[in-house]
């Protein structure tokens, strides 16, 4: 699956772009009559936070649902790596521990563009998350919370991404 489309956090504003999309990788399906899932990989390049000379980099939080039903498109667990001059390693908006929980919306239904593979696009929003400050950031951490306005309720923050999911079918489990 890729994606892009806009994210604000808090302050943060950021497009996530045509040429620079998230990437996921993960499995589904039916193993012995159960649903099951693996999450594989995420993949994204850092974004450059308007008017600041910072970057977040999305990274996988450590749990991802991707099986859709009538009230949601899929739940994921994102951290932001932040970087620039004078920001340590480690530093992140959300930890492991305390990560952004995306509920992500159907904005824009499932439209097939190849048959095979099949290959399908749709939209997904969610603006009702909340962020967590920043972690691992050391004595930089409160001056960075300020500045980004973190923590961030919800209603303040806010994923609008067009999705395309390429599909491919696995021999017998």
């Amino acid at each position: 699956m890729t994606a892009v489309g806009r994210l604000t956090l808090g302050r943060v504003d950021v497009e996530v772009p045509d040429d620079r999309p998230l990437a996921i990788t993960f499995a589904e399906g039916t193993v012995d009559g159960e649903f099951r899932q693996v999450f594989g990989a995420m993949a994204a390049t850092p974004l450059r936070v308007r008017g600041t000379p910072l970057s977040i980099t999305p990274r996988y939080g450590g749990y991802s649902d991707f099986e859709s039903n009538d009230e949601r498109r899929g739940e994921l667990d994102l951290t932001f790596r932040i970087a620039g001059p004078g920001v340590p390693p480690g530093c992140s908006i959300g930890s492991a521990a305390d990560p952004v929980r995306l509920v992500l919306l159907e904005t824009d239904p499932p439209k097939v563009i190849t048959p095979d593979p099949l290959v399908v696009t749709f939209g997904v929003a969610d603006n009702r998350f909340t962020v967590p400050g920043t972690s691992g950031c050391g004595p930089l951490g409160p001056v960075l919370d300020r500045a980004l306005r973190l923590p961030s309720p919800a209603g303040a923050n806010g994923i609008d991404l067009d999705a395309r999911v390429a599909m491919r079918a696995y021999g017998e489990v």
